[in-house]
């Protein structure tokens, strides 16, 4: 066999049976590009449920907490800076984000089951949904606010000063803002006891 017959019978079996080298580049070109694939996907479905459209799909939110969001100054207000559901009620961070997204899950099983499937439902479940959500911005120190409101930033020449030294006295004490927010894009429930009052919502 010549020289010519050799190189090429040797071509083609490395061609037909690639090293382990070549085989493991391949592998992780494959895995790399999947992966972006994969990541581009999921993200865009995640963005997807933080649109307003999304979270008004159900009757449930759009004929409640949505009518009522309207009416507040997250929605209309002078500079035209509207926070849309998502950025009051999940954060941005990747962690909390995907904790969030993980919690709203019940809240779709309330939506499958009926729990809340009619307005009198909804009343009904209203001050346990309620708390359950402060509990939960409590607990992230109201992360989602602060991504547009801070104490730090807060202006005293701008602001009023009955509020700016409410703010600062909660500053100082270590507090956040749903501990004196509630209610501030929906009405408060029935039932709920205003903190540091016996008085109760109608």
């Amino acid at each position: 066999m010549s020289n010519e017959q050799n190189d090429k019978s040797g071509l083609w079996a490395m061609l037909r049976r690639p090293s382990a080298k070549y085989s493991l580049l391949g592998l992780l070109v494959v895995g790399f590009f999947s992966g972006i694939i994969f990541w581009g996907g999921f993200n865009t479905g995640m963005e997807a449920t933080n649109k307003m459209d999304f979270c008004i799909g159900c009757h449930e939110m759009k004929d409640n907490v949505y009518e009522e969001y309207k009416t507040t100054i997250h929605y209309s207000n002078r500079t035209g800076v509207r926070a849309a559901c998502s950025d009051c009620h999940v954060p941005k961070d990747w962690t909390h984000k995907i904790i969030r997204k993980i919690q709203a899950s019940k809240e779709v099983f309330g939506k499958i089951t009926g729990v809340i499937d009619t307005k009198e439902k909804f009343e009904a479940h209203r001050l346990v949904m309620a708390e359950r959500e402060w509990a939960r911005m409590k607990a992230t120190n109201s992360i989602e606010c602060r991504n547009c409101h801070d104490f730090d930033a807060m202006s005293p020449e701008l602001q009023k000063k009955t509020p700016y030294k409410k703010h600062m006295e909660a500053k100082a004490a270590g507090q956040t803002c749903i501990d004196c927010h509630q209610g501030i894009a929906h009405k408060l429930p029935r039932g709920f006891k205003k903190p540091g009052t016996e008085e109760e919502e109608e």
